[in-house]
Parts: C-alpha cells; sequence; structure tokens
C-alpha cells in the first residue's frame, strides 16, 4: 500500500472518522473519577485504541483531532462534560496530544505494511500507542502543570494502568473480532477483506493454469507440425 493511497480520504472515511470521533466522546458520558484531583480515570482511551486499531494510522489519529477542535471550540465531549480552551493547558493536556500520536502509533503497528490485523500485532499496537505513548506525553505535562517532581507523577499514576490493561484487552478483543465478522469495517486501512483476496488469487491461479496449459498446446502442435513436415519430406525422397 503505498502512503498516497493511505493519505487518500472520501466520504466514507470522513464519516467513520466522525463516527469514532463520537464513539470517544459517548465513552465520556459516564464522567470519570480522580484519584488525586488531577486527571481523571475515563473509559475514553478505549475509543482512542479503537480508533487506531480499526481506522489505522493516519485516520485514527485524524479522528482524534477532530474530537480535539470540537473540545476546543467549547463542546462538553470529555469526561465529566469539560470542554473549552482551557482543558488544553490544565493537567490532562498532556494526556489530550497522546490520544493523536497513540492513535497513530497503534494504528501503525495493527496495520504495518497493509496486513490484515493478528493477535499479536493487535495486543502490542494498543499497549504501546494506548498505554506507553499517551503516559509519555502526558505524565510529563502533568508534572509540569502540577509543579510535582516527574517520578512522583509517574509514580501516581500507575493507578491508570490496570484500568488501561482492562481497556486494552477489550480493544484487542473487539478489533480482532470485527477482523472475522466484519472485515470491511478496515477498509479505510487499506486492507482486502480476506474474501477479496482468496478471490484474487483464485484469479491469479486460474490465469497461470491456462496460460500454462495454452504453452503446453502450443508446443504439443508445433512438434506435430515437425513431425508431419519430416514425415513429407521422406516421401517425397523416397519417390
Amino acid at each position: 500500500m503505498s502512503r498516497s493511497s493511505s493519505l487518500r480520504i472520501d466520504a466514507t472515511d470522513i464519516a467513520r472518522i466522525a463516527v469514532f470521533a463520537a464513539i470517544v466522546a459517548v465513552l465520556g458520558l459516564p464522567g470519570g473519577f480522580s484519584v488525586f484531583g488531577a486527571v481523571p480515570i475515563t473509559a475514553q482511551t478505549l475509543g482512542v485504541m479503537l480508533a487506531g486499531a480499526i481506522l489505522g494510522p493516519w485516520r485514527g489519529a485524524l479522528s482524534m483531532l477532530v474530537l480535539l477542535a470540537l473540545v476546543a471550540v467549547g463542546l462538553p465531549l470529555l469526561s465529566g462534560g469539560r470542554g473549552g480552551i482551557g482543558v488544553f493547558v490544565g493537567p490532562s493536556a498532556g494526556y489530550l496530544l497522546g490520544w493523536v500520536i497513540g492513535a497513530f502509533v497503534i494504528g501503525a503497528i495493527v496495520h504495518a505494511g497493509g496486513r490484515t490485523p493478528t493477535w499479536t500485532r493487535t495486543s502490542i499496537g494498543v499497549v504501546v500507542g494506548g498505554i506507553v505513548t499517551i503516559y509519555a506525553f502526558g505524565i510529563p505535562v502533568q508534572a509540569l502543570v502540577t509543579r510535582l517532581p516527574l517520578a512522583e507523577t509517574a509514580l501516581q499514576s500507575t493507578v491508570f494502568l490496570p484500568g488501561d490493561l482492562v481497556k486494552a484487552a477489550l480493544a484487542v478483543i473487539i478489533t480482532m473480532t470485527l477482523v472475522r465478522a466484519y472485515p470491511r469495517a478496515f477498509r479505510s486501512a487499506g486492507l482486502r477483506a480476506p474474501r477479496a483476496a482468496a478471490d484474487a488469487d483464485a484469479t491469479g491461479g486460474a490465469s497461470a493454469t491456462s496460460a500454462t496449459s495454452a504453452t503446453s498446446a502450443t508446443s504439443a502442435t508445433s512438434a506435430t507440425n515437425a513431425t508431419n513436415a519430416e514425415a513429407t519430406r521422406d516421401d517425397a525422397e523416397v519417390s
């Protein structure tokens, strides 16, 4: 899959990007709870993981950008009904940026080489992109805003880890279920549906068989013609 084709976006892709932005917003409706009073624990990172795993790197990241743009203009789409430009200068700012980068990393790993997602790559992708990458952006910014030492902030952030691992497991299960039940869900990631790939392989095999048969027939005809010509020449010499 070429890079230009992976960046091509049509009306269907726009709709899918909007759907995943909405999914993340809906996952914030139950709200969240904060252990240390800074960054709330929410279900929204599950949506981030699914966006990257299903839409692929570019479209997954774009869906998060759409969500954050709506938040920036004041829509209360984050957990607890938060919205407005103020959230981008608060303790959660780094985590929000991590959503965009994390979705891209997830998609890049899960869909590496334009291949169909596997259990291994999907598991690695959601952990590296959905947990490690988001923490890598979120923890330093949280430490900067709260004026706490980085080590202490990182230690406090471990309260997110059990929940994030559960969300990662759910994201893997949902993604791999879709791969089997509805492979067209991954169309925008540049993947061929398994049946389409099988049909293409079957067509290629049939073409190869036809070409082989045609070559064999041509060789047999040439051999027959040569034999007939030789016999005619022998008859002429006898006469």
